[in-house]
């Protein structure tokens, strides 16, 4: 089998959600490295040469699983970024169905325990950061998000490219 390119997992988000996010994004991540927008990553790493297999896997689940809600509860620091953090039980037990049917295939980072997060700044001076921490979470108010599906993208080191989503019922 032919290596290729590795593929990134994440969570689609409603609309609304993504939205802020995403504008959270590209006001504080670093332009220059802003090829992507907002997301939630669920597995950083899968192989790529199994990508039909994956799909297929995804698109099962996917119609069994029914949209959720996702608790967005603060901010954290990430030493040289900050990412809103977010919570719901339902993610939790999604991705610990995908990572039993991947399990042999998870590189290391992807076999630790999941942080939901979405960063929304990164690769910036550690006191820049703190700064944007300290300001955000002043004015932070909880607010709820609603997982709608998972995007599969291909990763070949610039801008990933949209393989599928795979929509929840």
């Amino acid at each position: 089998m032919t290596k290729s390119a590795p593929l990134i997992l994440t969570l689609a988000l409603d609309e609304r959600s993504f939205a802020f996010l995403d504008q959270q994004r590209r006001r504080y991540f670093p332009p220059e490295r802003n090829f992507i927008p907002a997301h939630l990553t669920l597995f950083h790493q899968l192989p790529g040469e199994r990508v039909a297999a994956i799909q297929d896997f995804l698109e099962q689940t996917s119609r069994e699983q029914a949209r959720f809600a996702l608790s967005v509860t603060g901010l954290r620091s990430l030493g040289r970024g900050v990412a809103y953090m977010l919570d719901a039980p339902e993610l939790t037990g999604f991705r610990s169905t995908l990572a039993r049917e991947w399990g042999s295939w998870l590189t290391a980072q992807d076999r630790q325990k999941h942080q939901p997060h979405v960063t929304i700044q990164n690769n910036v001076d550690p006191k820049d950061a703190r700064d944007l921490l300290l300001r955000l979470s002043a004015e932070f108010v909880p607010f709820e998000a609603t997982g709608i599906g998972v995007d599969l993208w291909w990763y070949r080191g610039g801008p990933w490219e949209k393989v599928a989503r795979s929509a929840f019922r």
